[in-house]
C-alpha cells in the first residue's frame, strides 16, 4: 500500500514541495488501535491536520513558472509522522508524539503505552515513506545537481497544549531552517515571497526542516525550509478555507519561482 503521492513537475525544476500533513485518512485496521472514536477523533483530527496545505502546494504548482514536484502524505500523521526521528533523537517524544503518536493535542490518551504495534506501523508506512523521499530528493539531485525542500505545513493561531513551544511569538509565517541546509539565500527569499502575505520570523513557535536522514547533515546540495502558515491567516479555523488561501499560495509561487532561478539556493554559497 502506497502512502504517498510523488506528482512529476518540470526535468529541471530543483524543488520539491512537501506535504507530510494534509490528510485525514487512517485505515481501518490502524483506527481499530485507536482509543479515540467517533466525534472525539474527528476534533482530534481537526486540530492536528495542516488542512487544505496540498491545495496550497497544488495552486502554488500550477502558478508557478516552473513547476515543482510535490510529495504528498496520503494519510494523517496519527498513522505516522513521517517527519518526526523514529527513535530517541526526537524530542517530542517526550509529549507521546514521536513518529507513532501515543498522547493527543490535548495529552489524552491515543494509543496504549507502549503501543504494541509500533514496529509494524514503522515497517508499513514510516520507512517506505522515508526511503520514497529520499529517492525523490536524490532523483532531483541527479536531474539538476541541487534539492531544495519546502515544507509545506500550517499551525493554530492558538497554542495547543501539546506544544513544547507554546509561549513562544506566533506569526502568520513560521519559516523553520536548518543551521546546515538553510542557506541565507533561500530564507531571504522566503521573507520576500512572503512579505505582502504577512509578518514572517524564524523557529518560532516551531523549529527546524525536513531533510531525508540519508542527506541530513552531509550533502550540501540539498536544502530545506521549513514553511508555518498560521491558520487563521488562510483558515476559519479550524478547517474552513478563505481568501488568504490564495494569497499564501500565490506567495509560495514567488518562492518556488525565486529557488529555481536562484542557483546560489545551496548552501554555503
Amino acid at each position: 500500500m502506497e502512502t504517498y503521492r510523488l506528482l512529476p513537475g518540470d526535468p529541471s525544476s530543483p524543488v520539491l514541495l512537501h506535504v507530510p500533513h494534509s490528510s485525514r485518512l487512517i485505515p481501518a485496521h490502524v483506527r481499530d488501535g485507536l482509543l479515540l472514536h467517533g466525534a472525539a477523533l474527528d476534533r482530534e483530527l481537526d486540530l492536528i491536520t495542516d488542512a487544505h496545505t496540498e491545495v496550497v502546494a497544488e495552486r502554488a504548482a500550477r502558478a508557478a513558472s516552473l513547476t515543482p514536484w510535490r510529495f504528498v502524505n496520503e494519510c494523517s500523521r496519527l498513522v505516522v509522522d513521517p517527519e518526526r526521528f523514529p527513535d530517541e533523537r526526537e524530542e517530542m517524544r517526550a509529549v507521546g508524539m514521536g513518529a507513532v503518536y501515543t498522547r493527543t493535542t490535548h495529552r489524552e490518551p491515543l494509543r496504549p503505552e507502549p503501543p504494541a504495534d509500533e514496529d509494524a506501523l514503522l515497517d508499513t508506512y514510516f520507512h517506505p515513506y522515508a526511503r520514497a523521499m529520499t529517492r525523490a530528493v536524490a532523483d532531483r539531485l541527479a536531474a539538476t545537481g541541487r534539492a531544495v525542500v519546502v515544507d509545506v505545513h500550517s499551525y493554530p493561531s492558538r497554542a495547543l497544549p501539546y506544544e513544547l513551544h507554546g509561549t513562544d511569538p506566533r506569526p502568520e509565517v513560521c519559516l523553520g531552517t536548518d543551521p546546515f541546509h538553510t542557506p541565507d539565500t533561500l530564507l531571504a527569499a522566503a521573507r520576500e515571497a512572503f512579505a505582502a502575505y504577512g509578518d514572517t520570523a524564524e523557529n518560532t513557535p516551531f523549529a527546524g526542516a525536513y531533510v531525508p536522514l540519508e542527506h541530513y547533515g552531509k550533502e550540501p546540495r540539498v536544502s530545506a525550509l521549513m514553511l508555518e502558515l498560521r491558520r487563521d491567516h488562510y483558515l476559519d479555523e479550524p478547517v474552513t478555507p478563505h481568501d488568504g488561501l490564495v494569497r499564501a499560495a500565490d506567495a509560495l509561487a514567488r518562492l518556488v519561482d525565486a529557488v529555481a532561478r536562484d542557483g546560489s539556493v545551496q548552501r554555503g554559497q
